[in-house]
């Protein structure tokens, strides 16, 4: 969608006369501001003509619009956490591939926790944990780490009374002890040094050594790893009303504690629809590495209707910015995968897509060795962040999320015939 319009661009898309458009610009419903200072010309917002577009067709049919709204359409709820326009996302109007750049994590949960950047040195409080709880850990220690969150955070839920505060300041300091206890979960040891740190340092320990993955150019600063992760969760804090935040506010407007709200987020997560795509990437990668003809490989998945995962976005018809910036990060670092490589240019010489964020999770877990289900691992943890945000918005506006439903079926007992039951093995199920 284009970032601005003419007026007689805005007056055709809205159906109204220069009057009414000018009359919208005064009342502040669409922003204006010069595009030639020597015709005296003015542009307008083509997000504010776009939305007014949209009030302008709820109106004429608020039934279909009440419809469409749960499918990428109409805003549902009012967040002051992340904006997605102009092929950009923004948390609290700071560009994420700009804050991926130049804040840790523990900076940009404070960000969108608070609307301002807070070191967690003197901030972070921790939840006391009994030894029996990392001797549980280490027994389920062959189960996936995403599994291993879903099975040990209730458990210190129940040992963080804290947690019942919903004040904001005390659902963010709840905040950062849930992601201290996930990192320990996730990485053997509390993040004293830095979330992206700790998760480097077990990710080293595993590999053999630091030494082997390499150090990032000096133009970038930091190590490789380290750096690949933070930017990793960065990118993954929020995303405005993903079905995992939609999940997560909702849990939250009936005033659970962010223990269950981060819980519900990970149910929703692990779907392949959401966090689960990156399993799929990684299948199709792998499908990929033995190919002599990839490109016609992933025409037969087209032909077959099979789809291609990890490319196109819907708010993003020119390219996700997130997946942009992690495959910008590994070529900057050295990194190359031949297969992925291939997979991204085969599928754009196919498609016109570009990777999106499951794509550039997995390219990112693959580079630096880490083992298949870490994409998704990756993603839960950073958008604990949005959904901590989102459950903080939701608190204070005191009110249960409760949409209705549109009954379509039988009125009356009459209505309803029964269908004839087959209870013969290999039946009618």
């Amino acid at each position: 969608m284009k970032s601005f319009l003419t007026a007689h661009e805005a007056t055709k898309v809205l159906g109204i006369s220069r009057a009414t458009l000018y009359a919208y610009v005064s009342r502040g419903l669409i922003r204006s501001e010069e595009a030639d200072a020597g015709k005296r010309t003015r542009r307008y917002h083509a997000e504010d003509v776009d939305r007014l577009r949209r009030r302008q067709e709820q109106r004429r049919d608020p039934d279909q619009s009440a419809a469409e709204t749960l499918n990428w359409g109409v805003p549902l709820i009012d967040s002051a956490l992340t904006r997605i326009a102009d092929g950009r996302c923004y948390y609290r109007g700071h560009d994420v591939v700009d804050l991926a750049a130049t804040r840790t994590v523990e900076e940009v949960a404070s960000l969108l926790w608070t609307g301002h950047f807070y070191r967690w040195d003197s901030l972070t409080s921790r939840v006391s944990l009994p030894d029996r709880f990392i001797m549980m850990g280490t027994q389920l220690a062959g189960l996936p780490p995403y599994d291993l969150l879903r099975i040990l955070l209730p458990l210190a839920a129940v040992r963080d009374r804290g947690a019942v505060d919903l004040r904001p300041a005390a659902v963010a300091s709840t905040g950062r002890r849930i992601m201290s206890v996930m990192t320990l979960i996730l990485a053997g040891e509390l993040p004293s040094m830095g979330i992206a740190s700790t998760l480097a340092k077990r990710l080293a320990q595993v590999n053999g050594s630091r030494e082997e993955l390499g150090a990032m150019p000096a133009a970038l600063g930091g190590d490789v790893s380290e750096h690949l992760i933070s930017a990793a969760l960065i990118v993954c804090a929020d995303h405005e009303l993903n079905a995992s935040s939609f999940t997560a506010r909702c849990v939250a407007s009936t005033m659970a504690n962010p223990y269950g709200v981060v819980e519900a987020g990970l149910a929703a997560l692990s779907g392949y629809k959401h966090g689960g795509m990156g399993e799929r990437v990684e299948i199709l990668l792998a499908d990929c590495a033995g190919a002599s003809d990839v490109a016609g490989l992933l025409h037969d998945r087209l032909r077959r209707g099979e789809g291609l995962p990890g490319f196109g976005h819907n708010l993003y018809p020119d390219g996700d910015p997130r997946g942009r910036l992690l495959l910008d990060q590994l070529r900057r670092a050295g990194f190359t995968d031949p297969v992925a490589e291939s997979v991204e240019q085969a599928v754009f010489d196919l498609t016109g897509e570009r990777p999106n964020v499951d794509y550039g999770l997995v390219a990112v877990t693959r580079a630096m060795r880490m083992p298949p289900g870490s994409a998704l691992t990756l993603f839960a943890l950073g958008r604990t962040i949005g959904w901590i945000g989102h459950a903080i918005e939701e608190y204070q506006k005191d009110r249960l999320i409760r949409p209705r439903a549109r009954y379509v079926g039988p009125v009356t007992n009459a209505d309803h015939v029964a269908a004839p039951v087959d209870n013969r093995p290999g039946g009618a199920q």
